[in-house]
């Protein structure tokens, strides 16, 4: 990049653009942003964790987004903030470009086939081979990138992004401003079979919707099945990472977290602001109350009533879990020792 044509900042702009407080020069000129590791005196940067530390004291960053509590080195500049990461993430998007919008194709592509009952709204993008099944309805500024196909019946909100290659399956409801990101499938039929006394698998028809509200975002080639009867519902401010399975009749509360190769049976349902790690499995029928954290690759059977940490296979209270690993690593040697009591007796 030419140095002479790169963005320039003062320290001071950022301190006002993010609410930071400033120690250090209020004149020092950003024209990027770094990681710790990789900084230079132009480039501001951020810790947000505390294993970083070392990395920032060595780091020539021009400037480091910390919380006010964090210990400071003299002679560098800070931007004190309670939540460094977001007030880098505001500074990157100046020098940064967006992912979002960055589609070339405006308006509406020639090779998209959109049926004449479909309603789109003001600004409404279509990238190529999309497409558009009957009675759908698009609202203003949503943008549908290539090989995007919307089934029969589904209403979508405005502001959205569809990446390429979603699928989204008939009468899906899908709110404002959410994204789903490339090869989602929504909608797609729920897992569930009738089994006779031979032993032959009959399917059971998948008769309801998946119904996404609000500002949530799915990641790429996460499948999320329609109802048996009712809805699927995914509640508002939910985040969903790539390769989650969420099964037919689940309903996600709001302002979750749900991390990948996560896996949710039929009919489960979460509260608020819960948060599962990756490659967790949820069985179905059960409740996950309000606040519940729960680490990776934990097990749920049964249904959590009091929000909390929990981990392990099925999931137990974070400080009990932390317990039985301390004990099983000692194991060995716990045998030794019975066995050699065993010997005395």
């Amino acid at each position: 990049m030419d140095k002479r044509l790169a963005k320039k900042y003062t320290l001071q702009d950022l301190a006002s653009l993010t609410g930071s407080t400033l120690v250090g020069n209020p004149d020092h000129i950003i024209m990027g942003v770094e990681s710790l590791e990789s900084a230079s005196p132009e480039d501001v940067s951020f810790l947000a964790n505390p294993r970083y530390k070392e990395a920032m004291a060595r780091s020539l960053a021009g400037a480091v987004f910390i919380t006010p509590s964090e210990e400071r080195s003299d002679g560098k500049n800070y931007l004190l903030t309670e939540n460094p990461s977001l007030a880098f993430q505001q500074v990157a998007s100046l020098f940064l470009d967006s992912p979002y919008n960055q589609t070339g194709f405006l308006a509406i592509h020639e090779t998209a086939v959109i049926h004449p009952s479909a309603i789109l709204g003001k600004d409404v993008q279509i990238g190529p081979y999309v497409t558009i099944d009957q009675g759908v309805e698009i609202g203003d500024h949503t943008q549908i990138l290539s090989h995007v196909s919307i089934g029969p019946g589904t209403l979508i909100g405005s502001h959205c992004m569809i990446y390429p290659h979603v699928t989204i399956r008939e009468k899906s409801l899908i709110g404002n401003r959410v994204v789903i990101q490339p090869g989602a499938v929504i909608g797609s039929c729920g897992f569930g079979f009738s089994t006779d006394a031979r032993g032959v698998h009959s399917k059971l028809a998948q008769l309801g919707i998946v119904e996404i509200e609000d500002d949530v975002e799915i990641g790429a080639n996460t499948t999320i099945d329609r109802a048996r009867f009712k809805k699927t519902v995914i509640c508002q401010g939910t985040k969903i990472d790539n390769l989650v399975q969420i099964g037919h009749n689940v309903q996600i509360g709001p302002h979750n977290i749900i991390i990948s190769q996560t896996g949710i049976s039929g009919s489960a349902k979460t509260g608020r602001h819960v948060v599962i790690g990756g490659q967790c499995g949820i069985a179905g029928h059960l409740e996950i109350a309000d606040g519940t954290m729960i680490a990776a690759k934990s097990g749920v059977s049964k249904t959590m009533d009091k929000p909390g940490k929990y981990a392990g296979v099925p999931v137990l209270p974070l400080a009990e879990y932390n317990k039985q690993q301390v004990y099983l690593r000692k194991i060995a040697k716990y045998v030794q020792r019975i066995e050699a009591l065993e010997k005395k007796q």
